[in-house]
């Protein structure tokens, strides 16, 4: 019998579902509470964590994700566009996602190591958050260049920084780590004893929304696959040996190597569509949700969990 947690097999579910065109699919007031649950309790889970640890985010591991943000979207960059061959927009448009994180993916592998009993760095959300940004604004000047005028840069960021996702990350971040474990003891059971069911039903509308991305693969079928396979290793890769340069633990290689691996599919389809619009969002979306975030939850979180330990062994 295969050995994939229950969330997988929602994920997997949803997709079968989506691909045989069953009515199957979550309302969208539904799938709103079920998304702002989850990253609540992400953001929650990291401020109580943060609150027990009294420990803040080290400047030198704040320069290395700022390092990776900025520096990761670059060879994905040139590998859409000279390899790939793809119109400089959308080379730029997926090294913005690439470059990028998904909250799901983090999801999925925080209750994966829950569940493995492996421990990781309490401020790993914060992590996701600093990756955020720094690959988007990247993209955006592949796309545009230092000295366009063409870019909104102001409402660019204001989206960006208020973006729904970052804001209740950050909001249930904060809330964590002011009210602290005795603070937040009777929402608990709600946003952590709970955690695995609504991951389980985000993730079942996940399955039906990459179902409908599969569509899109006609041109550039055979180059998406391969970069939607590849291009996750190589991040894992880059992750993993930063995150032993700085002394992570394997916990937190793992993650990081995982967020490396990862490719955006809520913060960057919609700065993107905002800052380069003539790019095309179903090429970007049909990669990082249709395939990456499939290989990643289902082969590539225990494939970056066993590089972790590899890596740090050295």
């Amino acid at each position: 019998m295969l050995n994939l947690d229950p969330v997988i097999l929602f994920f997997l579910l949803g997709a079968f579902a989506g691909l045989a065109k069953a009515e199957l699919r979550l309302p969208a007031a539904i799938y709103d509470f079920v998304s702002t649950l989850l990253l609540l309790a992400i953001g929650l889970k990291g401020g109580v964590e943060l609150a027990r640890a009294e420990a803040g985010l080290p400047a030198i591991e704040l320069l290395a994700l700022l390092a990776l943000g900025f520096g990761l979207p670059i060879p994905v960059f040139l590998v859409a566009k000279f390899l790939g061959r793809l119109p400089r927009a959308d080379a730029a448009s997926l090294a913005a996602h690439y470059g990028s994180v998904s909250v799901g993916t983090f999801a999925v592998l925080i209750g994966h190591l829950a569940t493995q009993g492996i421990a990781y760095e309490v401020r790993a959300p914060v992590w996701v958050v600093v990756l955020e940004v720094p690959a988007i604004l990247a993209g955006v000047l592949l796309a545009r260049g230092i000295s366009s005028g063409s870019v909104e840069w102001k409402s660019l960021l204001r989206e960006l920084l208020l973006g729904r996702s970052i804001v209740l990350m950050l909001g249930g971040l904060a809330i964590g780590w002011i009210s602290g474990p005795e603070g937040t003891a009777p929402i608990q059971p709600l946003f952590f004893g709970l955690f695995k069911g609504i991951l389980a039903l985000f993730l079942l509308e996940m399955g039906l929304i990459a179902a409908t991305q599969l569509g899109s693969l006609k041109r550039n079928a055979v180059f998406l696959v391969a970069f939607g396979v590849l291009m996750p290793l190589f991040g894992a890769l880059v992750g993993a040996v930063l995150g032993r340069a700085i002394d992570l633990s394997v916990g937190g290689i793992t993650v990081l190597a995982t967020l490396a691996a990862s490719a955006s599919y809520i913060a960057a389809p919609t700065a993107m569509r905002t800052a380069v619009p003539e790019a095309n969002p179903a090429l970007s979306l049909t990669a990082s949700l249709a395939i990456t975030f499939p290989f990643n939850i289902i082969i590539g979180i225990p494939l970056y969990q066993r590089l972790a330990t590899l890596v740090a062994g050295f």
